[in-house]
C-alpha cells in the first residue's frame, strides 16, 4: 500500500529564523508512516494581510496555497496559528467565491492539521526519536488551544520522550503576549504579558520551555534574553525528533558553544 502523502507547510517563521524545526516535523511525519512532501510553490499562508484587511492580498496567497497542496492527503503545520488560518480562516475568506473555488478550499481545509495533533490523533503514533533527560514546561499558544482546541496532543507526545519531566506551569493556557501585529501596536501591553509569562516559567523550575508556535517562543526567548533568564526555548518538534544540535531559540552559538 502506498503511503500517504503529508505536505510539510513549513510557515515563514521556520523557513526564516527556525529551518531546524521544519526538519525536525518531517523526520516526525516520516515516522508517523508518511511520504513528506514540501511544495515549492508554498509560501506565506497569508495570516498577516488578512488580520490588517488586505482582502486581495490574502486572497491571491491562500489560493496559490491550496492549489501548492492539491495533491496531498493531508497538510500537516508545525504552527497552531498558521494551521488555524488555513483550517479555520481560509473557507470563510473565500465566502463569496464561486461555488468551485469554495469546494475545493473546503476540501483543503478538512486535511490541515497541526503537527502535534496529527501524530496524536490521526496517526496515532507511540513511539518518537527524541531523547532528552531533564524537566521541560509547555506554554499553550493561543490559536492551537483556542481555534483548533489542542490541548492534550503535545502532552501525550512528550510522555513518549524518555527522560522528560514536564512540569507544568501554573498558567499555560495564558498568552505570551505576541499575537503578531498586536506586539507590534501595543507594545506596553505585550511587554507585561510576556513578562507575567517569564516569571510563570521560571517558577516551573525547567530547563526548556516547549511550544507548538514559533512566534510565541520567539516573543518569550527574546523577553527572557533580555533579562538573562536562563530557562532555554524549543519547538516541541525539536525534543520530540531528537534535532537538539542548534541552539535554542534566540540564543545565538557564542551563548551555547
Amino acid at each position: 500500500m502506498q503511503a500517504a502523502r503529508a505536505g510539510l507547510f513549513v510557515t515563514c517563521l521556520i523557513d526564516l529564523i527556525r529551518p531546524s524545526a521544519g526538519f525536525a516535523a518531517a523526520r516526525l511525519i516520516e515516522g508517523a508512516g508518511c511520504t513528506v512532501v514540501v511544495p515549492d510553490r508554498q509560501t506565506c499562508c497569508g495570516q498577516p494581510a488578512y488580520n490588517s484587511g488586505d482582502r486581495s492580498g490574502a486572497l491571491a496567497l491562500a489560493l496559490q496555497t491550496v492549489r501548492a497542496f492539491a495533491d496531498c492527503d493531508y497538510v500537516v503545520v508545525p504552527s497552531g496559528s498558521c494551521a488555524a488560518m488555513l483550517k479555520i480562516h481560509y473557507p470563510r475568506l473565500f465566502a463569496n467565491a464561486d461555488a468551485a473555488t469554495q469546494k475545493d478550499v473546503s476540501a483543503f481545509a478538512a486535511k490541515v492539521h497541526e503537527l502535534c495533533a496529527f501524530l496524536a490523533d490521526v496517526r496515532h503514533i507511540d513511539a518518537v526519536p527524541g531523547r532528552y533527560q531533564g524537566r521541560v514546561t509547555y506554554h499553550d499558544a493561543c490559536s492551537g488551544l483556542r481555534e483548533l482546541g489542542i490541548k492534550s496532543a503535545p502532552r501525550k507526545l512528550l510522555a513518549l520522550v524518555p527522560g522528560v519531566d514536564l512540569n507544568e506551569m501554573s498558567e499555560p493556557e495564558a498568552c505570551c503576549g505576541f499575537g503578531g501585529l498586536f506586539a507590534e501596536k501595543y507594545p506596553g501591553i505585550s511587554n507585561a504579558i510576556v513578562t507575567r509569562k517569564l516569571d510563570d516559567a521560571t517558577a516551573a523550575d525547567a530547563g526548556l520551555l516547549l511550544a507548538g508556535d514559533l512566534g510565541c517562543l520567539m516573543n518569550i526567548a527574546g523577553k527572557m534574553s533580555r533579562t538573562g533568564c536562563s530557562v532555554a526555548c524549543r519547538h516541541i518538534a525539536e525534543v520530540l525528533a531528537g534535532e537538539l544540535s542548534d541552539p535554542p531559540i534566540g540564543r545565538g552559538p557564542a551563548e551555547h558553544p
